[in-house]
C-alpha cells in the first residue's frame, strides 16, 4: 500500500512513524513533511490546503491511500477532491468537517444529537456577548466559531478581556464553564462503524499549573489512571454514535478521525468541543501505544470496511510527550534558532526546517519540538520523555515541567 501523508507538523510526523512501522505500507510519501518526517517518507511539496495540488500530487504518486493530518485542508475540501479521483481517503469531507471549522455548527449538532454539551449562545455583536457572559457568569468561555489553530479560546475571569476577544474574532460562541479535568478521546470511523482508541490528557495553557494563554498543546499522556470505568463505552454510547447518526441524516456522513474533547464534570462527562483530525499532541502518546498496524487500521476507515477490522491492540504501559516550545511562543514565537541533540529516537519534529547554505536545522515555528517516550507506567514514561527534552539545546526555548505529574502523584479528581 502506498500511502501520502498530508502535513508537516507533529501529529504528522507521529503518524508517519505509525505507518512506516506498518508492513502493509510499501511507500510513504508526506506533504510537504518536515526534516523529521524526512527520515522514514519521501517529501513533495504542496499547498496542503489547495484541494486540486492535493489530488493532483496523490494520483501522481499513485497512493492508494491519502491520510489527512491537520483541519485546514479538510475544511477546505481536500478529502472530497483526493475521493472524486477513486483514491481511498483518512479525512473526512468538507461538509462533515465543519464540525471543527464552525463552532456553532457542533453545537447545532449536538443539540440536534442530544449530546451532553455546555449550555451556549452564538454571538456576532458586543450586546448579545455581553448578555450571554452575564448569564454565564466567570469564569468566561469564548470560542472563535472558525479555526484558530487550538489558540482560538479564551477562558478567563476578565469580563472586558472576554469581551475584547470575542470583538477580535467576529462571531463566537459563549459557553458556560464546564470543571472538571479534560479527556481527548480519538475515534476511528469510517461513518457507521467507531473505534475508540486509547483516552489521553493534554495541557494547553503554556505554563505550569494551566497557567498562562492557551496554545496548540505543551504535552499529553495516556493512558489516565484516574479515568472512571466504563468512560469510553459511555462516550460511546452518548456522544460518539448520535452525532454520526445525526451527520449522516444531515447528508454528511463522518468518515476519519473524530476527536472529542471531554470535561469530566460533576454530571458526567460533557463535550467541550469536536475536532475532525488527530490532535496534537496526543497522537504522539496514543500512537506509541497503539500495537495495532496504523495503516490497515486507516485505510479499513477509508473504505468503509471498519466492521471487519479485528479488535485493537495496545501495549503495555504508558506514554507521555513533552512539547519544547520556541521563546515568545505562543504570542510571537521567534524561529531561525540553530537546533542540536534532535536526532534521536522519540524526538518528534513540529516546527523545525533545514537552513539554506548549510542545511543546519532550525526553528520554524512556534512549537517546536517534542520528546515523547514510553515506559513500564507514567512515572517511568515521564521520566524518560523529560530526558529527552533535556538533552535537546535551542535557546530560548520554554517546557512545561509539569506533563503529567498530577495523574502520577495521584491529584486528579473528578468533581462531586
Amino acid at each position: 500500500m502506498r500511502v501520502l501523508l498530508v502535513g508537516g507538523g507533529g501529529r504528522e510526523h507521529a503518524l508517519a512513524l505509525g505507518l512506516v512501522a506498518d508492513p502493509a505500507v510499501s511507500a510513504l510519501v508526506a506533504a510537504p513533511g518536515n526534516p523529521g518526517i524526512a527520515s522514514v517518507a519521501e517529501l513533495r511539496t504542496v499547498t496542503a490546503t489547495d484541494p486540486a495540488a492535493v489530488a493532483a500530487l496523490a494520483v501522481e504518486t499513485a497512493a492508494d491511500l491519502v491520510v489527512i493530518g491537520p483541519e485546514a485542508p479538510l475544511v477546505a475540501g481536500v478529502a472530497d477532491a483526493v475521493r472524486a479521483k477513486g483514491i481511498a481517503v483518512f479525512g473526512p469531507s468538507a461538509e462533515a468537517a465543519r464540525l471543527e471549522g464552525s463552532k456553532a455548527f457542533a453545537k447545532d449538532v449536538m443539540t440536534a444529537a442530544n449530546v451532553p454539551t455546555a449550555r451556549a449562545y452564538v454571538c456576532t455583536d458586543e450586546e448579545s456577548t455581553a448578555r450571554a457572559l452575564d448569564e454565564f457568569g466567570a469564569p468566561y468561555v469564548v470560542k472563535d466559531d472558525g479555526l484558530a489553530a487550538g489558540k482560538g479560546v479564551v477562558v478567563t475571569d476578565d469580563r472586558s478581556a472576554a469581551l475584547a476577544h470575542a470583538a477580535e474574532c467576529g462571531r463566537v460562541v459563549v459557553e458556560e464553564f464546564l470543571d472538571g479535568p479534560e479527556v481527548s478521546l480519538f475515534v476511528v470511523t469510517d461513518g457507521e462503524a467507531a473505534l475508540p482508541l486509547l483516552p489521553a490528557q493534554d495541557f494547553k495553557r503554556v505554563g505550569d499549573g494551566d497557567t498562562g494563554p492557551n496554545t496548540g498543546g505543551m504535552g499529553a499522556y495516556a493512558p489516565l489512571p484516574w479515568a472512571p470505568p466504563g468512560l469510553v463505552d459511555e462516550v460511546m454510547r452518548d456522544v460518539v454514535h448520535p452525532t454520526l447518526a445525526e451527520l449522516r441524516r444531515r447528508g454528511a456522513p463522518f468518515a476519519g478521525l473524530l476527536y472529542v474533547g471531554l470535561a469530566m464534570t460533576a454530571a458526567g462527562p460533557r463535550v467541550i468541543e469536536f475536532n475532525a483530525r488527530f490532535g496534537d499532541p496526543e497522537t504522539q502518546v496514543v500512537l506509541a501505544l497503539l500495537e495495532t498496524p496504523l495503516g490497515g487500521l486507516l485505510h479499513a476507515a477509508a473504505t468503509g470496511t471498519l466492521a471487519e477490522h479485528p479488535p485493537l491492540r495496545w501495549r503495555d504501559g504508558a506514554a507521555v510527550t513533552v512539547v519544547l516550545a520556541a521563546q515568545g511562543y505562543p504570542a510571537a514565537p521567534r524561529t531561525g534558532d540553530v537546533i542540536t541533540g534532535a536526532d534521536r529516537p522519540g524526538i518528534i519534529h513540529a516546527g523545525t526546517a533545514l537552513r539554506a547554505g548549510d542545511g543546519a536545522l532550525v526553528s520554524a515555528g512556534g512549537r517546536v519540538l517534542c520528546g515523547t517516550a514510553t515506559g513500564v507506567d507514567l512515572a517511568a514514561a515521564r521520566d524518560a520523555a523529560y530526558a529527552l527534552v533535556d538533552g535537546v539545546e535551542l535557546a530560548g526555548s520554554q517546557h512545561r515541567t509539569d506533563i503529567a505529574a498530577a495523574a502520577v502523584e495521584g491529584r486528579i479528581t473528578i468533581p462531586g
